[in-house]
């Protein structure tokens, strides 16, 4: 006593969530579980098509909303909170000029990379420490 479309609404909702793992974006998985559930339902009852297109928008609407609110009541904590935040990880580091900061403007040796540094003016091999950045330039004080 399965609907016509019940078998679809099941290899839809295995299509997207195997999209869902091959393109992350925690969104296609609750499309693809509100696809399984009208599935199941659709070949427990005889519902008719428009019967499942409700009950698929239905269910869709409702686990990405309730998707959206335990994201938001549960936050991702991290061990690295500045993984992806390069200049905010190098605050407090002390680094040597390279080229002398005059007027404001110069450069220092990170690691084995050269960025440009703006602060109090320095002379070549003086000692930095990385107090804060501006896009890709660094805020650098005398040590």
């Amino acid at each position: 006593m399965s609907g016509p479309w019940a078998w679809a609404w099941l290899i839809a909702g295995a299509v997207l969530a195997i999209a869902e793992m091959a393109i992350p974006g925690v969104f296609l998985i609750w499309i693809g579980a509100a696809a399984l559930l009208t599935g199941l339902v659709a070949l427990l009852l005889p519902l008719s098509l428009e019967a499942e297109l409700g009950l698929f928008a239905v269910a869709a609407v409702l686990l990405v909303f309730a998707s959206v609110r335990f994201a938001r009541k549960t936050p991702i904590l991290s061990d690295d909170p500045l993984l992806n935040e390069r200049t905010a990880r190098l605050i407090g580091k002390t680094v040597i000029v390279v080229e002398p900061i005059a007027n404001g403007e110069g450069r220092v040796r990170v690691g084995d990379s050269v960025w440009n540094a703006i602060g109090m003016d320095a002379q070549a091999g003086d000692s930095v420490r990385i107090i804060g950045a501006r896009g890709s330039q660094l805020e650098v004080e005398k040590v």
